[in-house]
């Protein structure tokens, strides 16, 4: 009975740790556009909610800017930003979303509401309003809250037959030494992303768009694998016989 009330507890204590909170993100990526709106930045509500995240202590990056190595080399270390608007007569109601790299809620504000008739002024009020609920929650990034809890001693059984093993510790990131591609790389439109030509003209590449803006997964080349911008560079990166290769691409788009 105690083997498994031990089993139990660390089964509950495991799962207390995977749910994901704000405190997991250092990072939080903010769209150039909302999609109730047409053009960038309009009402200048984007940069309103970058400043907004900066002051609960977030590092917020537009969609437009060059992302930090950290959050380009794995777009899951950031969140998501969403501002959803529920049309509303005479009323403007904005709700703030937070999502993993996966689209799964993480944050999700009260519904901020404006009676203001000017535009400008309505949305900053109910974005600030919907922002509100979010203050209301401490914040502080704590990279290592999502790891398993390790067995404690005092728990354990006294068989050694029946005692819990220590899970791994986590695998290191993979290295990779860069090489330069020679020859640039031409990006034409498709439905779900971009084809590289060069300038034979040969299709090289077909990158396939994800959540995340600069970072996509190739199809139709030696190797699959994905292309993303870092510090201003482009990047492709696939492994080959069990070894991970970064080639660094030209692309002109």
């Amino acid at each position: 009975m105690r083997t498994y009330a031990i089993l139990i507890f660390l089964l509950l204590a495991g799962t207390a740790y995977s749910q994901k909170t704000i405190n997991n993100y250092k990072y939080i990526l903010v769209p150039d556009r909302y999609d109730f709106f047409k053009m960038d930045n309009q009402y200048g509500l984007n940069t309103l909610t970058k400043f907004l995240l900066q002051e609960k202590g977030f590092t917020a990056v537009m969609s437009s800017e060059q992302m930090p190595a950290e959050m380009a080399a794995n777009p899951c270390n950031a969140l998501r930003t969403e501002v959803v608007q529920k049309k509303g007569l005479f009323v403007t109601n904005l709700t703030l979303l937070l999502k993993d790299c996966q689209g799964n809620i993480i944050f999700k504000s009260k519904e901020g509401k404006s009676r203001e008739k000017e535009y400008q002024v309505a949305y900053e009020f109910a974005l600030r309003d919907a922002f509100s609920s979010l203050n209301d929650i401490p914040y502080k990034y704590d990279s290592v809250s999502l790891a398993p809890p390790q067995p404690v001693a005092a728990v354990q059984p006294a068989s050694p037959a029946t005692a819990v093993p220590a899970p791994p510790p986590p695998p290191a990131p993979a290295t990779a030494a860069i090489t330069e591609t020679t020859g640039i790389l031409y990006a034409q439109a498709t439905a779900n992303g971009y084809q590289l030509i060069d300038i034979t003209p040969k299709k090289v590449l077909t990158l396939l768009k994800t959540s995340m803006p600069d970072y996509f997964i190739t199809e139709g080349g030696a190797y699959n694998g994905v292309v993303f911008k870092n510090n201003g560079e482009w990047f492709y990166e696939y492994y080959k016989d069990n070894k991970l290769v970064s080639q660094k691409l030209q692309i002109k788009f």
